[in-house]
């Protein structure tokens, strides 16, 4: 793991930039030419504020929140004086938030921080000595810009191209010009990055040939919601790019990509790399798992007992043999020995449904008889050597294999043609029975659809950041789940600019729906 170590720690020291548009501002460094780097140890340390950026709680709980307490896969009620901090997880859940909610606010200043962690960093590159190594490390950075560019396209639409060393205002770009302008980047950058035949520990952390493949591949499947042209061929084919060119294959084990001591594997494309000491940032046990559950977890500190999922999602998980079903807990709880775990005087019961008790507050009230609402995730499992201010050391993947399978189905079925790689016709029959397969499921898989489709990326993708983006996709953002009616305008696909850049920049236009 020294690979994945090394950028965390050379993360550690990242220089702390504005994460507002009114400008790229001039940040000190304590690179000068004459200290430029030129070995790739030297680049990789020069690098590390950028890929901080991903291993913090602005990703895991910041990000995280926005895409998926906003959707069916995850919520946090208020637990009878707890959680309800100031409605702003009711507000994710119903999408009632407006331009002033912090973790919204929170997320743009994360993701344009990112970007101009990106442009400085590649200033004091182009001014390094030519070489190999620069032309990869500058790759790279674009790859990672693409990346965080895709993000807040993603939530906000029509956002600034902001560039480095420039007093001026940066102007809004409509979406169709930041989706151009991300595509023309992956694909310039493409020939210089590396094309490892699967991403190991030299590379795991950091774009690559295939990372920029599937960016491409998520771009393209998006085109049609993005600018109103659909691209779903273009989708398929840089699939076939990356399954024809790489060794990427399907871990065995599900469970092994979302372990506490995972790393490079043969499915994992991208990864948010956490640490419980050098990485503090992922602490998804903290806030799902039940405070009772801690022994038998063998954790070194008691969970919140916050997130959950709600009915409507876990009912997913009923597929006959499908390893995924034990990503979830529910029902009456019991130790590593099969004794009963207590809540209070009766069994922890842990009731996919759940009940309010004041609707205004999205209340579940005071557990009574051991009952605590709502299936909890352990798709990351609970990490024994997480430290003692509940930070775990499971990365998050960004992009893997099963998502290029899953994607490239969807294409097809929107329209596109199957294509074969490597001697395999690849209908949406075959990429979904490669998901099921390694999940265990028998269940036979014939004339799949878009619908079943959402499920199985449901399924599949649970908590790594996708749902919203799958929902948007499939027009099922305004659905009713939970406790949010539907309905909801579409306007809501986009969230606002927080007010507090609109007055930094009066450049910026609020979205359609906000004040």
């Amino acid at each position: 793991m020294m690979n994945k170590l090394f950028l965390i720690l050379t993360g550690a020291a990242a220089v702390v930039s504005t994460g507002c548009t009114k400008l790229d501002v001039d940040a000190e460094s304590e690179l000068t030419p004459s200290t430029f780097p030129k070995s790739e140890a030297a680049y990789i340390a020069a690098s590390g504020p950028v890929y901080r950026k991903l291993s913090t709680s602005d990703f895991s709980t910041g990000y995280w929140w926005n895409v998926e307490l906003s959707t069916d896969e995850a919520i946090i009620p208020t637990r009878g004086s707890g959680y309800y901090d100031g409605g702003k997880y009711i507000a994710l859940h119903k999408h009632s938030w407006n331009a002033e909610d912090p973790t919204i606010k929170g997320t743009w200043s994360w993701g344009y921080s990112a970007i101009s962690e990106c442009n400085r960093i590649l200033d004091l590159f182009s001014k390094a000595e030519n070489s190999d190594l620069k032309n990869t490390s500058i790759a790279e950075l674009r790859a990672m810009r693409s990346l965080f560019y895709f993000y807040m396209m993603d939530l906000f639409g029509n956002i600034p191209i902001t560039s480095f060393g420039t007093a001026e205002l940066p102007k809004q770009s409509t979406r169709k010009e930041v989706f151009d302008y991300i595509e023309k980047e992956l694909l310039a950058v493409i020939p210089n990055l590396p094309a490892p035949s699967t991403v190991g520990q030299a590379n795991y952390g950091r774009p690559t040939r295939w990372m920029a493949y599937a960016l491409l591949q998520k771009l393209y499947l998006n085109a049609e919601y993005y600018t109103g042209a659909n691209k779903y061929v273009a989708s398929v084919e840089y699939a076939d790019k990356l399954l024809n060119e790489s060794s990427l294959q399907l871990v065995a084990n599900y469970a092994d990509l979302f372990s506490p001591t995972n790393g490079a594997n043969s499915e994992t494309i991208m990864a948010a790399i956490f640490d419980p000491v050098e990485a503090k940032g992922n602490h998804l046990t903290r806030y799902s798992l039940h405070s009772t559950l801690r022994n038998k977890y063998k954790l070194p500190y008691s969970p919140s007992n916050a997130m959950c999922t709600v009915p409507e999602f876990y009912n997913l998980f009923k597929l006959a043999g499908d390893v995924r079903n034990s990503t979830w807990l529910a029902g009456k709880q019991f130790d590593n020995d099969g004794k009963a775990i207590m809540n209070g005087s009766a069994q922890l019961d842990l009731t996919p449904e759940i009940v309010l008790t004041d609707a205004a507050t999205m209340n579940v009230g005071t557990e009574v008889g051991g009952i605590s609402r709502g299936a909890r995730s352990i798709k990351f499992f609970p990490d024994p050597n997480s430290s003692t201010d509940r930070y775990q050391g499971n990365d998050i993947p960004i992009l893997r294999l099963a998502d290029v399978y899953l994607m490239k189905a969807e294409a097809i079925l929107r329209g596109a043609a199957a294509t074969s790689v490597k001697g395999e016709m690849q209908t949406p029959d075959v990429l979904v029975r490669k998901i099921r397969s390694r999940a265990g499921v028998t269940t036979p898989v014939s004339g799949v659809t878009l619908d079943q489709l959402l499920d199985e990326r449901g399924r599949e993708l649970a908590w790594e950041c996708w749902r919203r983006n799958d929902l948007i996709r499939f027009g099922k953002y305004e659905g009713k789940w939970g406790f949010k009616e539907g309905g909801e305008s579409v306007d809501r696909r986009l969230f606002p600019i927080p007010s507090t850049e609109r007055v930094l920049n009066p450049n910026l236009n609020q979205n359609k729906g906000y004040n």
